[in-house]
This record gives structure tokens, C-alpha cells and sequence, in this order.
């Protein structure tokens, strides 16, 4: 049996038919392990100690009862064997914070996904390092180099660079009267650099969401946006269909593989859009639930062998 932790969002926020973390969850519990459940604002560093003031819970497959928590206690995270580094974003200096808390445990306590490289590897900019994969793409927050290249590539998509789940992203055209008062909000609201990029117009026929676990590709949905939507998140009114990969996202799993698995990215979830690479999800990748309830596989158990496996390394190697 492992001792293991989950770091996440209040358990309120869950969508009980579409969460991942409880898709994981679920099959921690089908082994045989112990689950611990704490949100990131009850983590604690004190000297060389880390722990968090967590709960022991149970999990059920049942919409109307699907947990119970036990009493709070102070977890040293040193002791369990797992922590599952599960919050939603935004990827603000709380999410960096946890992730520099998180990093003291690598050396005896499996993170997954791996707390360093998740705080190196942002979703928006990672995929940067594959802009040959990409539509043409721009990040920053100066207006000069907005027009050139809405000059340059016609229809273009604004985006918060930290931003998630479809939120804030809208589509500009060449001669959109809204660009300027787009740019004033953005420009008030962001203190970061934000993402341009090519309009696809092929994202009526789906954004396809493919999931990969420890760099090897397992599975996908095609997320078709709703009517009068460019986003095709599913928490946006998007709708998963059963797709699969064909030969050019064969190719863009192979390329992104072998460095996601370098970098401890146990779990990660790409976007791609008419065979073009828009995002490499790292932090709370989503699908596990969605995928399964198509009629796909039950992407959580090689996912956890993946982890036993990557376990059985680390003790080793200690």
C-alpha cells in the first residue's frame, strides 16, 4: 500500500463526471493505497519540514456520495510516498511558491508531475521550444508588434499567457474595430505578456486533446467547439467526440515524447488543431473521465503504472 497525497483545489470545485484528479483517485483507491487529500493554502514549510494540514479521504464512483474526509491532521509529506501535484491553475507566484515547497521532497517522495520542471515548462511558453510544430505565434504585450503581425497573418486568436480553460481568449480580425479596446483590457488586466496567434479556422471540425503518459501518447478526444464559439474546452460548451491520432500527430507525440519524459512530465495533455501544436498542458492536464465515458480506454491505470514504475526508480536509485 503507498501513502499518497493530493494537492488540489477544494473538493467543491469537482466536476465528479469529468474531473482527472478523481479519475486517479478512484484508481489509487482501486489498488489498494491511502489517499490524502490538502489544498495549497494549508502547505507548510517550517526549517527543513514540509507538511500540510490534510485529511484522509475516501472516494466513491457515486454522483451523490463520491467522497468522505476523515479528520485534519499535520501530514509530513516527507513520509508519504506519492504526491500528486493536481491544483488548477492560475500559474501565479502561489502556484511557483508550492512548486519551490515541492521540490525539497524529490529526493524521497515521488512529485508528479515533477515540481521543477512543471515551474520551468509554462503551457504556453514550453511549447515555444516546438514553434517549427506550431502556428505562427507571438508573446508579448507591445501594440507595434500586435498590428505587424495582425498584418502579417489576417484573422488572429488573443489569449492570457497564464490563462486556462478557455478563458479570456478571443478572436480578432484584420480590420476588427474592438482590437483597440481588446488591447486596453488585456493591457489592464495582465501584468504579463499575452499569446497572438494564427486564427485556425479549422477548429470548427475539433481541437483534439491528446494524452500522454510518460511520453508515450495513449489516447485523444476531438473537443468540437459549440455554435458561435471559437473554444473548444469542454467547460466552454464543447463537445468530445472519439478520434484518432492520425500520421502528423503521430509525428508531433514522437517529437514531444522523449523531453516530456526527460523532464518527469508523467502526465501531460497536448492540444492540436488541424495538425498544428497550440499547447503542451502541464500542469492539471485534463481528459482521463471524458476519454473513458466515450467509449475510450481507462487511461488511469497505465497512468498509475507509470507511477508505481517511476517509484520503483527512485527508491532504486536511492
Amino acid at each position: 500500500m503507498l501513502e499518497i497525497a493530493v494537492q488540489m483545489d477544494p473538493l467543491e470545485r469537482i466536476n465528479f463526471a469529468g474531473d482527472s484528479t478523481f479519475a486517479l483517485m478512484l484508481e489509487a483507491k482501486r489498488r489498494g493505497h491511502r489517499l490524502w487529500f490538502y489544498t495549497p493554502d494549508h502547505l507548510s514549510l517550517e526549517g527543513a519540514r514540509l507538511f500540510a494540514r490534510a485529511r484522509h479521504i475516501e472516494v466513491f464512483d457515486d454522483p451523490a456520495r463520491y467522497y468522505t474526509l476523515g479528520e485534519a491532521t499535520e501530514l509530513d509529506l516527507a513520509t508519504m510516498d506519492v504526491v500528486l501535484l493536481r491544483q488548477d491553475p492560475p500559474f501565479d507566484l502561489a502556484y511557483i511558491t508550492s512548486t519551490h515547497f515541492l521540490e525539497r521532497l524529490q529526493s524521497r517522495v515521488l512529485v508528479v508531475n515533477d515540481p521543477a520542471h512543471v515551474r520551468n515548462a509554462p503551457e504556453k511558453v514550453f511549447v515555444m521550444e516546438f514553434a517549427d510544430l506550431m502556428p505562427p505565434t507571438l508573446i508579448t504585450r507591445d501594440r507595434a508588434a500586435i498590428e505587424r503581425f495582425r498584418a502579417t497573418h489576417g484573422d488572429i486568436v488573443m489569449k492570457p499567457l497564464y490563462g486556462h480553460g478557455g478563458a479570456a481568449v478571443f478572436k480578432v480580425t484584420p480590420r476588427d474595430p474592438n482590437f483597440g479596446s481588446l488591447f486596453d483590457m488585456f493591457q489592464t488586466t495582465f501584468r504579463e505578456p499575452w499569446v497572438v496567434q494564427q486564427f485556425l479556422p479549422e477548429v470548427a471540425k475539433g481541437d483534439k486533446r491528446i494524452i500522454l503518459i510518460d511520453g508515450e501518447a495513449m489516447g485523444a478526444i476531438n473537443r468540437v467547439p459549440a455554435q458561435d464559439d471559437i473554444r473548444s474546452n469542454m467547460v466552454r460548451g464543447g463537445a468530445a467526440a472519439a478520434t484518432e491520432l492520425d500520421a502528423r500527430e503521430q509525428q508531433i507525440c514522437a517529437r514531444l515524447g522523449p523531453e516530456l519524459k526527460r523532464r518527469g512530465l508523467v502526465f501531460v495533455g497536448i492540444d492540436v488543431i488541424d495538425g498544428r501544436l497550440t499547447e503542451i498542458n502541464v500542469t492539471s492536464p485534463t481528459g482521463l473521465r471524458a476519454l473513458k465515458r466515450i467509449g475510450g480506454p481507462d487511461l488511469a491505470v497505465p497512468l498509475f503504472d507509470a507511477i508505481e514504475a517511476r517509484l520503483t526508480a527512485l527508491r532504486a536509485a536511492g
